[in-house]
C-alpha cells in the first residue's frame, strides 16, 4: 500500500512535516512476530554487551590501579555524593507535593500552618539545589580514606587468590603451572592504559530504527535519545519524517548549530564560526546553553527568530526562552538559550502568596514577592523610586499582579495608598479600609475629581521636597541622597503608592470632558474660557506625578487591558521604568507595553498561549533585563483580610488618613448593626423560640452580653434594629400569657442579616 504524507502541523510541534509518498508493504502476522522476536534478541544482546562492557572496564581499572589516582577517586566520591544529593532532593520534592496536596484541601485556619511548613520545605529544596560546592569539593582526607579502602580491598582479594592457588596446587599441579604461565599475559592485557572517554557509545540498532547505546561511565544500556547530557529537543533534530527516521548519532553542540542553520539564524557557511560558550547543561526543569554567534551576527536578530528555532527543533515555542547574555563575558553577539522539558513549564497550579500569612511587611527592604520563573527561581519587585506599567489581554492576571503590590504596601503602615479605578466593582473594594483616597468610575464628575486628586497630590509631594531642603540645611546626614529615607518615612513622610486600574476606561472617559485651563476669556474663541481635553490633562498629570514625586517616595502602578497607542500613551509609558505584560496579540502590542528594546532582547509576551494564565513578562529596567514568571495569587477574601490587618497597623501607628477614616466609621456602624442582629438570633435559638417580645429580647441580650447591652432599652433596641434593616415590630399573636403583643420573629431578623 502507499502512504502519502502531507504538510500539516503535528501535535506538540510548531514545525511541519515535508510531504512525501512512501510505498510500504503490509507485513504479515508471521513477519511481525519475527520482527518482534528479532527486536527482543537485539535488546537482550545490547543489555548483555552493556553488562560485559561495564565488568570489563571495572576489571581494567582494578588491574591498572587507575581508580586510586586522585582524579579518579575524586570523581568516584563526587558521583556518590551526587547520588545522595539527588535522593535528598527527591525526598524534599515529595514532601512539597504532599504539603501542596494538603493545602488544597485544608481549611483557612489549617492553611496558615501548612503554608509555613510548605515555605520551609521549599526553602530546604532551594538550599539543597544551591549546595553544589560541597558536592564537588573533595578534600585530602576524603581522598586518603577512599584510597586506603581500595588498597585494603585489593589486599584482601590478593590473599584470597593466593589461598585458592595453593589449594589448586595440591589437587591439580599441572593446571596450576599452566595458570602461572598465562598470568603475565593476562595481567598485561588487563593493566593496559584505560580509555577515559566518556559518554554514550553505539552498540546496535533495533529493527524499529532505535539506536541502543551503552554509557561508558555507568554501563547502562539506553536508547540514544535518552543518553546522558543529550536533551530530547536536540535528539529530535534528525527526525524529519513520521515514517522514515534518521537514526544518526546525536552530537549535542553540532545538532544545536544545525538547528540555528535551519532556523535561518546563521548560514551553512557560518557553521564553523558558531560555537557554545561552555557546554549544554541541565537548568531546572530543562537545559541551557550560551551560543557564541559568528562575528557580525547580532544576538538581537537571533532572539527575534524564536519561532523559527522552535520549528527547527520540532518543539512548541512556549518551551524556548532566548535572551541577551548580560554576564561579564557577554557581548552583542552572544545569547542565552533555555529550553524547558515540558510545553508549559510554569504549570497550571496556583501558588498562594506569602503575604497572606504575613503579620506586617517592610515595603522598603523586602519589596514585593512576585512568584517563580520556569527554572523555579523566586523573584521580588522593588518599587521604591520607580513606577510600574501593567498591560495585557483581559483575564490573564493583571489585577492579581497589582494586588500583590497593593498587599505588600497595605502591610507597611508607612505607605499611603491612593486608588483610582475606571470601573466600579469588588476588585479594589478591600482597599477602602486603608486608602487615603479611593475613586471608582469614569463619569465626567469622577474624571474631574481624578484630575483634582492628582494635582493636589503633586502639590503635597512638592511640599515634601521643600521640607527635604530644610532638613538638608539643618541636618545633611538625615537626607544623605536628597531623598526620603526609611527613618523619615516612619516620622510621617512615608511612600505614596498610586494604583490606577482600567486606565483605558479612564482615558476614554476623560476624552469626553473639556476642562477649563484659564479663567481669562479667549477673544479668538468668542469670549469663551479656554479649555483642554481631559484626556490630555490626565496623561500629563499621571506622567508628571511619576516624574516629580519619585525622589520623595511617589510610586505608580498603572494597569490597562488594551495595549495600544490610545490606552498606553508613550508619554506615560516612558516614565515607568518597570513594565509588565501578560499575553498580548502580536509583537506590536508587546512593544506598546514593554518598549522596543525589551522585545528586541527577547521579552515575548506575544508568544504566550491560552494556557499561560498567570504568566507575566517583567522588564525591571535594569541590566538584568527581563524575566518571565508565574505570579503568586491572593484571592479577594484573603486580600480583604490583609487590608484589615493593614488598617489595624495604621491605627496603631497613627497613619490612617483621608477617605479610610470616614469609611471606617461607616463600616464600624455596619459591623455593630450586623453584630446586634446576630446576637438577637443567637439568644432566640438558645431559648428555642421563633417569636419574642421586645422586652423579653432586651432581657436575654443583657443576660448573655451584659458588657454590651447594659444600657439597652426596648425603645433603643427598636431604633437600632430598624436602622439595621430589620424593620419595625410585628404582632406576634398569643405569647407569654399575652393576647397579641409586639415583637420580632426569627425569620424577620434572619432576612435582615442576609441583606
Amino acid at each position: 500500500m502507499a502512504i502519502e504524507m502531507h504538510s500539516h502541523p503535528t501535535d506538540g510541534e510548531d514545525g511541519v512535516v515535508d510531504a512525501e509518498v512512501i510505498d510500504v508493504e503490509e507485513p504479515s502476522r508471521s513477519e511481525r512476530a519475527k520482527a518482534w522476536a528479532a527486536s527482543r534478541r537485539t535488546q537482550a544482546a545490547a543489555a548483555f554487551a552493556g553488562q560485559r562492557a561495564r565488568v570489563a572496564q571495572r576489571l581494567q581499572l582494578w588491574f591498572a590501579t587507575a581508580d586510586i589516582t586522585d582524579e579518579h577517586l575524586a570523581q568516584d566520591i563526587e558521583r556518590k555524593r551526587r547520588a545522595a544529593h539527588r535522593g535528598e532532593e527527591a525526598e524534599a520534592r515529595s514532601q512539597i507535593r504532599m504539603l501542596q496536596a494538603q493545602l488544597r484541601g485544608a481549611s483557612k485556619k489549617e492553611a496558615a500552618g501548612i503554608s509555613i511548613l510548605l515555605a520551609g520545605a521549599e526553602a530546604q529544596l532551594e538550599l539543597i539545589r544551591s549546595d553544589n560546592e560541597d558536592l564537588v569539593k573533595v578534600e585530602g582526607p576524603a581522598l586518603s580514606r577512599a584510597r586506603w579502602a581500595k588498597k585494603a580491598g585489593r589486599l584482601a582479594s590478593a590473599i584470597g587468590v593466593v589461598v585458592v592457588y595453593l589449594n589448586v596446587v595440591t589437587v591439580e599441579p599441572m593446571l596450576a603451572l599452566a595458570a602461572l604461565g598465562a598470568a603475565p599475559f593476562g595481567w598485561w592485557y588487563l593493566s593496559r592504559p584505560v580509555d577515559s572517554a566518556s559518554g554514550p557509545v553505539d552498540l546496535t540498532k533495533n529493527p524499529d530504527g532505535t539506536v541502543m547505546v551503552v554509557d561508558q561511565e555507568t554501563g547502562e544500556v539506553v536508547p540514544a535519545d535518552a543518553a546522558p547530557f543529550m536533551p530530547d529537543t536536540l535528539a529530535n533534530l534528525g527526525r524529519v519524517s513520521l515514517v522514515k527516521r534518521d537514526a544518526a548519532h546525536v552530537r549535542g553542540e553540532s545538532d544545536l548549530v544545525t538547528a540555528l542553520v535551519k532556523a535561518g539564524i546563521i548560514t551553512e557557511a557560518q557553521r564553523d564560526e558558531t560555537h557554545l560558550a561552555g557546554v549544554i547543561q541541565p537548568s531546572g526543569p530543562g537545559w541551557t546553553a550560551t551560543v557564541e554567534l559568528p562575528r557580525g551576527v547580532k544576538a538581537s536578530a537571533a532572539i527575534s527568530k524564536v519561532e523559527d528555532l522552535a520549528s527547527a527543533m520540532r518543539i512548541k515555542k512556549t518551551r524556548i526562552e532566548m535572551s541577551a547574555d548580560t554576564s561579564d563575558d557577554g557581548h552583542e553577539g552572544r545569547f542565552v538559550l533555555w529550553v524547558a522539558d515540558e510545553d508549559n513549564p510554569y504549570g497550571t497550579a496556583k501558588h498562594p502568596s506569602e503575604l497572606i500569612t504575613a503579620d506586617r511587611w517592610d515595603f522598603w527592604q523586602q519589596g514585593v514577592p512576585l512568584g517563580a520563573d520556569a527554572r523555579r527561581n523566586r523573584h521580588d519587585l522593588h518599587l521604591i523610586w520607580f513606577s510600574l506599567l501593567i498591560g495585557g489581554l483581559m483575564g490573564y492576571g493583571k489585577s492579581y499582579l497589582a494586588r500583590l503590590v497593593a498587599a505588600a504596601a497595605a502591610l507597611d503602615p508607612t505607605v499611603r495608598i491612593i486608588v483610582i479605578t475606571g470601573k466600579t466593582g469588588p476588585d479594589w473594594a478591600p482597599l477602602r479600609h486603608i486608602a487615603h483616597q479611593w475613586i471608582a468610575g469614569a463619569t465626567p464628575e469622577i474624571i474631574r475629581q481624578v484630575l483634582d486628586v492628582i494635582g493636589t497630590t503633586i502639590e503635597e509631594m512638592q511640599d515634601r521636597g521643600t521640607e527635604l531642603d530644610r532638613l538638608y540645611e539643618e541636618d545633611p546626614e538625615s537626607v544623605p541622597e536628597g531623598k526620603i529615607t526609611p527613618d523619615l518615612a516612619k516620622k510621617g513622610m512615608g511612600p505614596v503608592l498610586l494604583v490606577v486600574d482600567e486606565l483605558q476606561e479612564l482615558l476614554d472617559g476623560a476624552a469626553l470632558v473639556q476642562v477649563p485651563v484659564d479663567e481669562d476669556r479667549d477673544p479668538e474663541a468668542g469670549g469663551r474660557v479656554k479649555t483642554r481635553s481631559g484626556r490630555d490633562l490626565m496623561v500629563e498629570g499621571f506622567a508628571r506625578y511619576v516624574r516629580v514625586t519619585r525622589f520623595v517616595g511617589g510610586m505608580g502602578v498603572f494597569i490597562t487591558q488594551r495595549p495600544d497607542a490610545d490606552s498606553v500613551p508613550t508619554k506615560l509609558r516612558e516614565v515607568c521604568a518597570k513594565r509588565a505584560s501578560y499575553r498580548v496579540k502580536g509583537d506590536r502590542s508587546a512593544k506598546m507595553v514593554l518598549g522596543d528594546d525589551a522585545v528586541a532582547n527577547g521579552a515575548a509576551p506575544h508568544l504566550l498561549t491560552e494556557a499561560s494564565r498567570g504568566v507575566v513578562v517583567l522588564d525591571q529596567g535594569s541590566d538584568d533585563g527581563h524575566v518571565t514568571l508565574k505570579a503568586d495569587v491572593i484571592d479577594l477574601p484573603e486580600f480583604k483580610e490583609i487590608c484589615l490587618r493593614g488598617r489595624q497597623l495604621r491605627e496603631e501607628a497613627g497613619t490612617l488618613t483621608g477617605d479610610a477614616l470616614a469609611y471606617g466609621k461607616t463600616h464600624a456602624a455596619e459591623a455593630t448593626a450586623r453584630g446586634l442582629i446576630a446576637d438577637c438570633i443567637a439568644v432566640m435559638d438558645a431559648n428555642s423560640v421563633d417569636r419574642i417580645r421586645t422586652q423579653r429580647l432586651v432581657e436575654l441580650l443583657q443576660t448573655r452580653h451584659p458588657e454590651r447591652y447594659t444600657d439597652l432599652t426596648p425603645a433603643s433596641l427598636q431604633a437600632q434594629l430598624r436602622d439595621a434593616g430589620a424593620g419595625t415590630t410585628r404582632k406576634l399573636g398569643p405569647i407569654d400569657g399575652m393576647a397579641n403583643p409586639n415583637g420580632y420573629t426569627r425569620e424577620q431578623l434572619a432576612d435582615a442579616a442576609r441583606k
